[in-house]
């Protein structure tokens, strides 16, 4: 059968070739002939420049940068992740699959020949490969960004041909290589639009067009200047209140007096206190991200400041759970929580990390901070749910934190009355056993990690001193509290059709 098979494999290619020769030929001389005003100075550079995607490259940093909101970042990851499959791809299988050499020079003028000419064979076209995919990645996440990268994508690929490296063929099914890399990705990695919809269920709220009758507390030390600026512009009625950190809690409760809808403009810690003061005085609230993290407003499915907009004037609105924990920081009654609660290792490594992250930046501090925590003298001793364990980390979030292929959690319904409780057991190698769990997924049980889903935690046996951190914020610890959630305590807007 070996003896058949490299015996035909041969005519097969041959035939191939002889099928696709002919119109690639007259197509390759059409372009080589035609006069292409303007072409000269920019194809050939252009092709130069996608060498080993480094066009690409560049093009997904500046996304990053120019970017505004998550959006941006994650259209930028896949448009990178793509361009990986499909160059893998075409190096590892394509271009043995069907050995072709590169067209003839004599058609085309020097002056679009390459100086470098490529030494791999003809079909399909890398290229092509890369420049589909990385832009079909792109607009699957973002279809303003699609826009602008897909005619440079088609520009080199049209260039593969015009400086006569490829037939059209190659450039053609490369292309179309790249695209299907791209849906393969997506099929791996959902895109936020595949997500179900978060946040339900829906309720009405007031329709303030233009803002009218809402007031905006921003959180000046934020990052979230030129967040603050956008929304003076889209919400010209609306009232906004910029304030230092420690004014945020008064500052707080003094708009909700004077408003119909409260606003605020910052990250988690930001955003839980004034979530709480929304529930309490049973208004609507308006989330613009505008801090550090942003995960509440992400979750919900809000991912910038015209997200938020469109719900406000249009009156769009969900109910969403208040996690709680009993009795609250300084003494309070309750504190809440949106997105997690914590004791353990994390509340030491967020102290860690604000101290110093002044002085050399988030992620360095961020790193600082784990090498700190990690090597692990003592774990935490407490009492959950009646037994008595050392822990190097107690979780529970506010709501179900799923799985999204290789992503990091997410949370697809943030109603749902139950907390995502996730316990990393005392023992040796903390940081390893921190990684197992991460990589367990978000229900599992193991000799180092346990997850359930509760609606109702209690602990006891804290030592005094003891740090819990809650949407970023850190306080000590009481020596006993319970975690729990009220239900559907918080009117948030956020818009029925995301984009």
């Amino acid at each position: 059968m070996s003896d058949t098979y490299a015996h035909t494999n041969p005519q097969v290619r041959a035939h191939v070739a002889a099928l696709l020769s002919g119109w690639d030929r007259q197509l390759l001389h059409a372009v080589a002939s035609r006069h292409w005003p303007g072409a000269e100075p920019v194809l050939p550079r252009l092709s130069r420049s996608a060498n080993h995607g480094l066009l690409w490259f560049g093009a997904a940093a500046g996304m990053v940068a120019l970017g505004r909101g998550t959006r941006s970042r994650r259209a930028a990851v896949r448009g990178v992740a793509s361009l990986a499959l499909a160059s893998a791809t075409i190096n590892t299988v394509g271009k043995r699959s069907v050995l072709r050499a590169r067209p003839v020079l004599d058609a085309v003028p020097v002056i679009r020949r390459l100086k470098r000419q490529p030494f791999t064979t003809s079909f399909p076209s890398g290229h092509a490969a890369s420049a589909a995919a990385f832009a079909t990645g792109v607009a699957l996440e973002s279809k303003g960004w699609g826009a602008v990268v897909a005619p440079v994508a088609a520009a080199v690929a049209l260039s593969r041909v015009y400086t006569g490296v490829h037939y059209p063929s190659d450039v053609l099914v490369g292309a179309a290589l790249g695209v299907g890399a791209a849906f393969a990705v997506r099929g791996a990695v959902p895109t936020r639009s595949q997500l179900p919809t978060p946040g339900r269920p829906l309720t009405d709220a007031s329709a303030l067009p233009g803002g009218e009758g809402l007031v905006i507390v921003v959180n000046r030390h934020a990052g979230s200047a030129g967040s603050a600026a956008l929304v003076r512009e889209t919400m010209p009625l609306a009232e906004v209140v910029e304030c230092a950190p420690d004014e945020l809690s008064a500052e707080l409760e003094k708009a909700a007096g004077r408003c119909r809808a409260l606003g605020i403009l910052g990250g988690d810690g930001t955003i839980n206190k004034a979530a709480t003061v929304a529930a309490a005085q049973g208004i609507p609230l308006a989330v613009f991200p505008g801090g550090t993290f942003n995960h509440f407003a992400y979750d919900l499915g809000i991912e910038s400041v015209h997200d938020t907009c469109r719900a406000v004037e249009g009156g769009e609105a969900v109910r969403v759970d208040l996690g709680r924990f009993t009795p609250g920081p300084d003494g309070t009654r309750a504190g809440h929580f949106l997105n997690t609660f914590s004791l353990g290792v994390y509340p030491e490594l967020v102290r860690i990390r604000e101290r110093w992250s002044p002085r050399i930046g988030g992620w360095p501090a961020g790193v600082l901070a784990a090498a700190i925590v990690l090597r692990g003298e003592h774990p935490l001793e407490a009492e959950v749910q009646g037994r008595r364990r050392p822990m190097w980390l107690l979780f529970a979030g506010n709501s179900i934190y799923q799985r999204v292929g290789p992503t990091p959690g997410h949370r697809l319904d943030l109603a749902d009355g139950l907390l995502d409780v996730r316990v990393v057991h005392g023992g040796r190698w903390p940081g390893l056993r921190l990684l197992a769990a991460a990589l367990a997924g978000p229900l599992s049980r193991s000799p180092v990690h346990a997850a359930q889903k509760l609606r109702q935690l209690r602990i006891s046996g804290l030592a005094p001193g003891t740090l819990l951190a809650y949407d970023g914020e850190v306080t000590v610890a009481p020596p006993e509290l319970v975690v729990d959630k009220e239900a559907e305590a918080l009117t948030v807007y956020r818009p029925q059709a995301l984009l």
